[in-house]
């Protein structure tokens, strides 16, 4: 029974929310669907119509190795489409769901993998292994960038000095997406996020010194197809954020920094 109140709910939510998504401010959902974990005939439904309550906002998934297996493989779709679809009552309905989908995780289940000697980790290499492996191949790869975050020393915590402001951040963004619409003339809401198979081949033309590169990493890496469009579209962005008109290997280097789960120190 509460399940069904739940997922009325969030139907309603839906019907009358869309409306309002389409807004220049971004909106933020942090969710954890623990309370899932048990739930069998209405789990998936409830997972995506959150999903699709995110649409045009940041979902935000943390401590992301935690969540069920459920939940993790329910993104994968979302991420791919843009869209969500959900069968109910004999019906399938289709909504939109373009979000921009930021996860946290730690190293290993107790946090100090990788840290200097004052924290050693406590875990065994099985546990290690077996707390990434939460993360499939397939969502992975559906992730855009994913890094490494070290650990920030006292020296750098008692300086107080201040990094770039956002202002100054949102003004190189604006310009990037300015490109994008130059670029793209044409093609409705088209951004590099979205660009399909043959968009990346039109718009992503590598010089012979960053196809090497690319080669060398998608050999190296063992990465997949969708692995490299990724790096591709992430390298585009990073060559209109400087102001540039065609990608160069300094851009693709630094996208494929941006794959760190795809290199050996996490296998």
């Amino acid at each position: 029974m509460l399940l069904n109140q739940i997922s009325r709910f969030i139907e309603v939510g839906l019907r009358i929310d869309f409306g309002k998504r389409y807004r220049k401010e971004s909106d933020l959902q942090q969710k954890w669907f623990g309370f899932l974990d048990g739930c069998c005939s209405l789990c998936r439904f409830i997972i995506l119509s959150e999903i699709s309550l995110s649409h045009r906002g940041v979902l935000f998934l943390d401590e992301l190795p935690e969540f069920s297996k459920i939940v993790l493989e329910v993104l994968r779709q979302p991420l791919e489409d843009g869209k969500v679809t959900l069968g109910r009552a004999r019906a399938v309905y289709t909504y939109p769901a373009e979000f921009m989908l930021v996860t946290s995780m730690n190293p290993c289940p107790c946090g100090f993998f990788g840290y200097e000697e004052d924290r050693s980790c406590t875990c065994t290499p099985h546990q290690v292994q077996r707390y990434r492996s939460r993360i499939s191949g397939p969502l992975l790869d559906r992730i855009d960038i994913h890094i490494e975050v070290p650990k920030v020393d006292f020296k750098t915590l008692s300086e107080g000095k201040t990094g770039e402001s956002s202002a100054t951040i949102r003004q190189r963004v604006n310009q990037a997406r300015k490109r994008q619409r130059e670029r793209y003339e044409g093609k409705e809401n088209l951004t590099n996020s979205m660009m399909s198979t043959a968009d990346i081949r039109k718009y992503c033309i590598l010089d012979k010194e960053s196809r090497q590169m690319m080669k060398q990493a998608f050999e190296l890496l063992g990465l997949s197809a969708r692995a490299h469009d990724r790096i591709l579209k992430v390298a585009r962005t990073i060559a209109d954020l400087a102001g540039e008109d065609r990608i160069q290997a300094g851009h693709i280097a630094e996208a494929i920094q941006y794959r760190s789960l795809d290199r050996k120190f996490w296998e």
